[in-house]
Formats: structure tokens, sequence, C-alpha cells
């Protein structure tokens, strides 16, 4: 089995291709090994090509690696798992193990005969297969984390940087009294173009005009692999159409009948095909927050694409400029909101729950962040200027829950201050 000499990678397997030559930081790296000195096995989780191996190698470039295949039986790790374990030793990550579930029994026996931390980091990208099997084999003895795409900071080189969002969750008040000194990522990329290109770290050795084509193929394969993989579906072509379908309601309320009737399928199925892209790390559905003191809530989660890359793409969006002017800027904006602000709990030791508001009256908040029994509310505007008006939903808010947590508007333009009392205007890649 040949490793390389300084990283004790076995080249047979990865070919060096994970080796980053150009490595960013990414937010979750303390956080990542925090869990490795506390818990026996680490479980990473995230979409396909997120770069969780590219993470891991970098952080323990010595650690001996083994990805798996769907087909191959690599090194008999399914047939023979216990002396497949034996041959490799400790530590050792095994990159989708997925593939290979027959090795967490393995996995688990023999970690339960050791108290030594870190001896095993596990990767997958279908949440599905992965946790369900964690869960059954090694509940206890793992402990999970998620990755997703890049952020502003994190595409900048600052994702070793702490985030605006700890400060505002700990101290509200005295966090916006003080938030001119707030800094921004230095970013030669626009909002629209940030937006247009997605948040995957593969895409930044990408020019403009073969976003389109790195799109088309990532959907291909995971539509056609993952999916297939996933669940027996009789007809992929049409859950390749509820894809698109889901990608131009981006930002709205889940009406699981509306999905269903159409692509003519029940609302049964339309459900089960959710909770698919939901296990792949396509989609967040978000709850609705809701309290005792009001009764005239919406009950229904609201849909987010993960990536807004994907999201341009299933909306047949063909540049930044077409973004600017589509009607989806706004809602593609919120998604990439709310998917920020899951990568800012990940860095966090106590993450808060994440919900939305919206009334039947109209009145809405695109994410109310429960963290030590107060309501933080938080909405995204993609324009470039704000005025009261835009934070007519916060003060909604916070007119009903007294004891909420002063507001935030994230927006695409560049300044610090307050837009209205008791809620500030931050730029969206303020660090």
């Amino acid at each position: 089995m040949p490793l390389d000499s300084k990283t004790g990678v076995d080249t047979a397997v990865y070919h060096g291709i994970f080796i980053a030559m150009n490595y960013l930081n990414r937010h979750i790296e303390e956080r990542v090994l925090r869990v490795f000195n506390s818990f026996k096995i680490v479980l990473l989780t995230g979409a396909r090509q997120v770069g969780k191996s590219t993470l891991l190698q970098h952080i323990f470039p010595k650690m001996k690696s083994v990805v798996f295949d769907p087909v191959q039986d690599l090194y008999n790790a399914r047939r023979d798992p216990d002396q497949f374990l034996d041959t490799f030793g400790t530590p050792l990550l095994l990159d989708e193990v997925q593939y290979a579930p027959e090795l967490l029994p393995a996995i688990k026996r023999r970690v339960d005969r050791s108290d030594a931390r870190g001896q095993y980091l596990l990767t997958g990208s279908q949440n599905l297969a992965v946790l369900r099997d964690v869960s059954e084999s090694l509940a206890g003895r793992v402990g999970v984390l998620r990755l997703d795409g890049l952020t502003p900071a994190e595409k900048s080189g600052l994702g070793a940087s702490p985030c605006w969002v700890e400060s505002y969750l700990n101290d509200p008040e005295a966090f916006i009294k003080d938030i001119r000194h707030l800094t921004a990522a230095a970013t030669d990329c626009p909002l629209p173009r940030y937006l247009w290109r997605g948040q995957l770290p593969g895409l930044t050795e990408f020019d403009d005009q073969d976003i389109p084509s790195y799109w088309s193929s990532y959907v291909q394969t995971y539509v056609e692999r993952d999916i297939r993989r996933m669940a027996n579906l009789a007809d992929i072509g049409q859950f390749g159409r509820f894809l698109r379908f889901c990608g131009a309601v981006t930002g709205q309320e889940v009406v699981q009948a509306k999905l269903g009737r159409e692509l003519g399928v029940n609302p049964k199925t339309a459900r089960a095909w959710l909770d698919l892209l939901i296990w792949s790390y396509q989609w967040i559905d978000l709850p609705p927050y809701c309290a005792n003191t009001i009764k005239k809530l919406s009950g229904r989660p609201k849909g987010h694409v993960t990536d807004t890359g994907l999201g341009c793409y299933l909306n047949n969006i063909p540049s930044p400029e077409s973004l600017l002017n589509s009607p989806l800027f706004g809602p593609l904006f919120e998604s990439w909101g709310i998917g920020w602000l899951a990568r800012q709990s990940q860095r966090l030791r106590l993450a808060p729950a994440t919900y939305h508001w919206r009334t039947h009256n109209g009145s809405e908040v695109d994410a109310v962040l429960d963290f030590n029994g107060r309501p933080h509310p938080i909405e995204f505007k993609a324009g470039s200027n704000l005025s009261g008006y835009d934070a007519r939903g916060i003060r909604a808010f916070m007119k009903t829950y007294p004891r909420s947590a002063p507001g935030i508007v994230v927006y695409g333009g560049k300044e610090f201050y307050m837009v209205a009392d008791q809620v500030a205007a931050i730029p969206w890649n303020a660090l």
C-alpha cells in the first residue's frame, strides 16, 4: 500500500487530489479538533463536494485515509471488516463510510475496548444512510459535525476569524451598540456573482463561463448516483423535475400538496422526495417559530436550497447580471443567509435553534434564533440600501414578543448602521 512519505495518505486511493495546494481555512476547524479530542469517533457529514476530505486531510495530514466506492469493495472492507481494521490501525480516516456500513459494528467493538479519543474519523454525504447506521452502531461514541460550502470569510482566507453571530447571541444589547467597530471580509466578488457561482470549494478554480457545466455535471451525478442509491425510484427523470421545482420555490413556505400537484404525484410521495433532498444535504426545512401567546401563526416550514449556485442553475439563470434582474434574487439571498447561519452555528459549543416566523396577516421574519431563552430575529435583504421599512418584520416580531433581542438585517450593502430603533444593518460579508 503506497503512502505519501509526508502526509501518510494512501496515494493509491487518493492520487493526491485531496491535498489542496491553495487550502482555504474553514470555520469549524477548531470545533473539529475539540470533538476529535473528546470523542472516540468523529463523523463529518455534508453534501458532496463541500470539502469534507480536504478539511480533515488538512487538519490531520499524516493520518492514513481510505475513500470507499459504492461498487468496489476496497481492501475487502465490506467482506472482512476486522481484517481491514487490523491492517490499517488507528487513527484512521474513512471517507464516504455509507458505502461500507459493515465496518461500523467492527469499529464499535474496537472502540469499546479502548478509552483513547480520536480513533476514527468518518465522512458521509448521505444523511439517511450514514446517520441511521451510525445511530444504531455507534451511539454515545461519536461526535457528529456538518460541513457546508464556503462563506465569504472562508473564501477570503479568513475562516479562522471570529464571527459576529456569537457576540450577538451572547449579549445582543451590547452588540448593537458597537456595530460600527465590526469589519467586513475583503472580496472582489460582488454579491450577485457570489450567489450565482455557488459556494462549493471546487468552484474557485472555474471561470464564470464554465459554472453552468459544473452544476450540470453535479446535478446529473447527484440524481443518477446518490438518489438512485438512497431510494428505489421508478422514474428518476420525474425526481429531476421535482428538484427543479424545489429550486424555483426556495425561500417559500413548503406546501406538500402543491409540490406534488405540480408534478402529478401525491403529497406523501412529495414529502418522501423532499426528505431525500434533506438527507442528501441539498435542502433545508426551516420550521415555524411559535409560542403560546400567538395563535395565528402559519404552521408550515420554509424551504431553502443549501447552495445558491445550485438554485441559480435549477432556475436557468445564466449569469450574475441575470440574477440581479431576477425575482429570485431576494429569495436566493435569504436561502444563502439561512445556510450561512447554520455554518456559523456549527462553530458554537451550543447552537441555537433556528426558525422562521410568519403570521396570517403577512408579518414575517426570515430567521429567529432561539438562544438562552430569548428569540433573536434576523432578516436578509439583498438590496444595497435599506430604510426603516425593511425593518418592519422585525419590529412586528419585537412587538409580539417583548422579550425579543434587538434585531439584525443582513443586507447587500457595505455599511454598519442602525436602520431602525433596536434594529442594526450589517453587510453580508461582515466578520
